[in-house]
């Protein structure tokens, strides 16, 4: 197991790598000028110049190898070894200044907030995300796995139509439509709860409610099918032809082996709902990752697109390596 994990954190960087030239290419490809804002006042040209040489804006390789630089802490580093950082920070505090922060990965500034780094909106927005990710996943896996069980119990039965029904219902329902009408119920007909608003822990269930469902239906499906399956093995048979109910044999026995193919979905759905549901934070006016992202795409901000994006192809991988080591202390038979 070590040497898988270990082999998965080498691989890391290339990965990184691949992903990075595929968003550079394609973000650098989209028309626009992220210096200039159209509904405001545009700069001079030479301002725009001098802009874009600045950010390397103006070539690509340019562009390419000097983010490089210092997204993977080479630049950090050769500043560290060659003394200009402790320079830096000496003169800043002898003219009465707190030194600069110098992240060691730095993403660069951001071209639609001004004033901001990639690094302190990423730091800002990503534990709201990932609060609201992970508590939908909660929502979705004792959702899906409950509806999953319930119908493979007796499959045809009205309980299992019901459960497949509204599996679809929540595959085919677009999120905002889902949002809308949960924020229609309950603040505006109920009074339960506040109006798209953040701030206090029961802020977070109607969204991470929302978020959930799409997720719960594709984990009910995959539970049913996969318990289906366990509940008409050899081992099942034996276990109830021993005396063991129902009840024990779906818990310890059958429930366990059905999660697998559960386990390998959790991996990517993970990593999509932690970094931000693009939809529902907007819905539901969360000041999350998923709004900056939407954001950065419509004025062309190439710095904060491609922190997101290495931020979300991170936890992709590492989520999909969680979910190996799962797989094999579920079931030490997988190598």
């Amino acid at each position: 197991m070590i040497g898988l994990i270990l082999r998965r954190l080498i691989q890391l960087p290339l990965i990184l790598a691949i992903i990075y030239t595929a968003t550079l290419i394609l973000a650098w490809k989209v028309p626009g000028n992220p210096l200039e804002n159209p509904e405001g006042r545009r700069p001079a040209p030479e301002v725009v110049a001098a802009m874009k040489a600045q950010y390397n804006l103006d070539n690509f390789w340019s562009f390419y190898v000097s983010y490089l630089d210092s997204a993977t802490g080479v630049r950090y580093l050769r500043h560290e070894l060659s003394g200009e950082s402790r320079q830096q920070r000496e003169q800043a505090l002898a003219a009465g200044r707190l030194p600069p922060e110098q992240p060691i990965f730095d993403l660069g500034p951001s071209l639609s907030y001004r004033e901001q780094r990639v690094n302190e909106i990423i730091g800002s927005a990503l534990p709201v995300s990932m609060a609201l990710g992970a508590l939908a996943i909660f929502f979705a896996l004792i959702l899906g796995v409950s509806a999953g069980v319930i119908g493979a119990m007796k499959p045809n039965s009205f309980a299992d139509v019901a459960t497949l029904s509204l599996s679809m219902i929540g595959i085919s329902l677009p999120s905002f439509v889902i949002g809308a009408a949960l924020l229609l119920i309950f603040p505006v007909w109920l009074g339960i709860g506040r109006i798209p608003s953040w701030g206090t822990p029961l802020d977070m269930i109607l969204p991470a409610f929302t978020l959930s469902l799409g997720f719960a239906a594709y984990i009910a499906r995959l539970t049913r099918m996969s318990m289906i399956e366990q509940l008409q093995s050899d081992y099942i048979r034996t276990a109830r032809a021993k005396g063991v109910s129902i009840r024990g044999v779906v818990l310890r026995h059958a429930l366990k082996n059905a999660l697998l193919p559960v386990l390998s979905y959790l991996g990517p759905a993970s990593a999509l709902a932690m970094t931000g549901s693009f939809v529902v934070e907007r819905v539901f006016a969360i000041p999350g990752l998923g709004q900056h992202f939407v954001n950065a795409v419509r004025n062309k901000d190439l710095f904060l697109i491609i922190g997101v994006v290495l931020i979300f192809s991170t936890f992709l991988v590492l989520l999909n390596l969680a979910v190996d080591v799962l797989y094999r202390v579920v079931d030490p038979r997988i190598e």
